[in-house]
């Protein structure tokens, strides 16, 4: 499938002289040209904003909004932590970016739940329960999630293996003696870890279940995964958007949690005593009694 970009290049030659202005900005420049408006993209290759539009219905997109959103798309896999910076520009003021980046949270949740997939969820519960080994692997930025994952999963279950390390060597040491009867939980969003993937794709060679949580199907991500989750993860410059998938984990250790009750139970009753035991957390009862 070609990309937005190709399609450009594809088409060039054939194009009037304020297309072929506006195709080679957007070449040139296209990490700018995502964000732009179309009166905007019209100033900066002179040309008027219906000229902008006819551009792109031309291209075969149903309007400039929709072409906008497939190029947004695009560039999240491709573009660079300094051209990820750089999008910090558009903020005029602190209050600005905070309500824009908070606003764009919002937004990713509820296209996550708009087009949630139910029966992915269903199977992945089902795929997870029926595992004899769980291991969850998320690298970089999407570390905090996997961590965030198997520390509520190791309350679930008892063989939990967190691969976290970002050489390939430990890594594939982790992965090594996966089977056909675990599961493990790949978690990336763009731009997508190789070690993830290339995790993902021994797992499923060892014939173990692959279950990818990432931003969209037809990824490399998704590409050995027989369950797929998918939630919106937004550029916020060089912060990446988590609200939405860590919404999506929390659901799905939830639902997880209703099958394993009993588990659950006697995982807290061990532990309330050990915390108890070392004061793990504060205990108000005892701070008089160790002042005086």
């Amino acid at each position: 499938m070609k990309s937005t970009i190709d399609l450009i290049e594809s088409k060039l030659s054939d194009m009037s002289k304020g297309h072929k202005a506006i195709a080679n900005y957007i070449i040139n420049y296209y990490d700018k040209a995502a964000y732009m408006t179309a009166a905007k993209l019209g100033e900066e290759t002179g040309v008027s904003e219906s000229t902008v539009v006819r551009f792109t219905t031309e291209l075969g997109f149903d309007g400039y909004p929709h072409f906008q959103a497939t190029l947004k798309e695009e560039l999240k896999s491709k573009l660079t932590s300094v051209q990820r910076l750089n999008y910090t520009e558009r903020f005029t003021d602190d209050s600005t970016a905070i309500l824009d980046v908070m606003k764009g949270d919002m937004e990713n949740l509820k296209e996550t739940i708009a087009n949630l997939d139910e029966a992915s969820m269903s199977e992945a519960v089902n795929t997870i329960l029926n595992a004899r080994k769980i291991y969850i692997m998320g690298l970089r930025a999407s570390s905090p999630l996997s961590a965030f994952m198997h520390f509520y999963m190791t309350l679930l279950f008892d063989e939990v293996v967190h691969i976290h390390s970002n050489s390939t060597n430990e890594v594939f040491e982790q992965i090594m003696p996966i089977s056909a009867n675990d599961v493990i939980i790949g978690i990336s969003f763009p731009r997508y870890s190789q070690r993830t993937i290339n995790s993902m794709e021994y797992a499923k060679k060892k014939g173990a279940k692959v279950i990818a949580i990432t931003d969209k199907d037809n990824t490399a991500m998704t590409e050995y995964a027989d369950v797929k989750l998918l939630a919106k993860s937004s550029m916020a410059s060089f912060v990446d958007s988590l609200a939405a998938p860590l919404s999506l984990i929390n659901a799905l250790l939830v639902t997880l949690g209703m099958h394993r009750r009993e588990h659950i139970l006697s995982s807290f009753e061990a532990l309330e005593d050990l915390w108890s035991r070392y004061r793990v957390y504060e205990d108000r009862k005892n701070i008089g009694d160790e002042q005086l």
